[in-house]
């Protein structure tokens, strides 16, 4: 498995990627919770913590197709660092004016959230340039998503860091303006600088006149929605469980949903996979909707962060095989933007997902809350069942295969050389 991975990182370029763009992410992945901290420093409540941090979240959602559509169309050094440098600017403003001008305040969350540049579908788009082999693409995705992962753990950690050094306000900025060297860093290599989309079909549409992209984002919705009714349902267990150490209790249950998000996906991309993603897919969302429903079980703290790890196994391979299914079904000249929009709906479902389990849990209790999660990854599934035929077939989502970004060994069909295997 190691070694694996090791052939990826050594390949030129691809450390200096994957580092980039995971540095320049930050400010993404730490601004919900710096935010929250910022205003809570200031005096301001948790109503307006809550209301700019979902500010942002809908900026960032409306953003990241945006401008993956511009990254397409105009390259990635001309958009992606003028997009971080706005960001970062924004959130600096931010910082500085505070709550003191409540107008302000929101549009330049908002214009944060606009513009942060989309630094994950963009590198999704470069892989194939930077990595000769099929499989090796297939694994660089694995890596990708257990990357994530990470991310979203070490990020709140940083937060904390700069706010215990120095105030909310420096973490604001200093987070901000390290994921502008991270952007620049990107986009000042060389396989960022030699990318060209493929030439395109004028369409207002983008990605989304693809049948195939249009399924997978419906059931990546459920998926979105699932994971964030989780953390909901999570807390009302801790304050049920933990009694003084509710927070603990609900610390070790997402540390476990993460960690065993971590090892699935390492095993997942550790090895080659026969046949189409697209039915691979379908037993992923599967396995992943059954291993959420033994959360309705509740039993006692230790036992329910071993099945809150358990459950969380199959979220990154499922995460990993949809960036296959994506780049199969992105129409030609719209790789960016079809990443961007999975981005997206994944996000937009788990702030749907954690507006949903709130009212379940207060009416029905915490495990109706844990129900949530295993009936959206149903939903999921039967979205992936009912539109099998459509999923299946790539060549109904306009790829054309000759000089697609996506296809550097040129195939007959629009797929890799090596046909399905993934």
């Amino acid at each position: 498995m190691a070694a694996g991975y090791a052939e990826i990182l050594r390949a030129r370029h691809a450390m200096r990627l994957l580092t980039g763009t995971l540095v320049g992410r930050l400010p993404n992945a730490t601004a919900p919770i710096a935010i929250v901290l910022f205003i809570r420093a200031e005096g301001g409540s948790y109503s307006l913590a809550g209301a700019l941090a979902a500010v942002y979240g809908v900026a960032n959602a409306v953003g990241q197709p945006l401008l993956g559509r511009l990254v397409d169309l105009r390259g990635q050094p001309a958009v992606q660092l003028p997009a971080a440098v706005l960001s970062a600017v924004a959130m600096t403003l931010f910082a500085f004016v505070g709550t003191g001008t409540p107008g302000l305040a929101y549009t330049s969350v908002a214009a944060a959230g606009l513009f942060t540049p989309p630094l994950e579908g963009g590198l999704r788009a470069l892989w194939p340039s930077v990595l000769p082999r099929e499989e090796q693409v297939h694994t660089a995705y694995a890596m990708d998503a257990i990357a994530q992962e990470v991310m979203f753990t070490v990020g709140p950690l940083l937060v904390t860091v700069c706010v215990s050094l120095w105030s909310a306000q420096a973490a604001l900025v200093v987070l901000n303006v390290i994921g502008v060297l991270g952007a620049l860093s990107v986009v000042v290599s060389k396989p960022s600088r030699a990318w060209r989309s493929a030439p395109r079909e004028a369409h207002w549409l983008g990605a989304l006149r693809s049948p195939g992209l249009l399924v997978l984002l419906a059931a990546f919705l459920f998926i979105g929605l699932a994971l964030g009714s989780i953390t909901v349902a999570g807390v009302s267990y801790g304050d049920e469980h933990g009694g003084a150490g509710s927070s603990t209790v609900y610390g070790w249950m997402m540390a476990a949903l993460g960690l065993g998000a971590l090892v699935g996906g390492a095993v997942y991309g550790a090895r080659q996979w026969s046949g189409a993603p697209e039915a691979r897919l379908r037993w992923l969302v599967a396995l992943l909707a059954l291993f959420y429903v033994p959360l309705a079980l509740m039993p006692g703290p230790v036992a329910m962060v071993a099945l809150t790890a358990v459950a969380g196994v199959f979220l990154a391979p499922c995460i990993a095989c949809a960036f296959i299914v994506v780049d199969r079904h992105a129409p030609r000249g719209t790789v960016t933007e079809a990443f961007s929009w999975l981005v997206t709906t994944f996000t937009v479902g788990a702030s749907v997902g954690t507006a949903v389990a709130g009212p379940v849990v207060e009416w029905g209790g915490t495990r109706w809350g844990f129900a949530v999660p295993a009936a959206t990854g149903a939903l999921a599934l039967l979205v992936l069942l009912a539109t099998g035929r459509v999923l299946g077939d790539p060549r109904t989502s306009g790829r054309v295969a000759a000089g697609s970004e996506n296809d550097p060994n040129r195939a007959v069909e629009p797929r890799f050389s090596s046909g399905d295997r993934a």
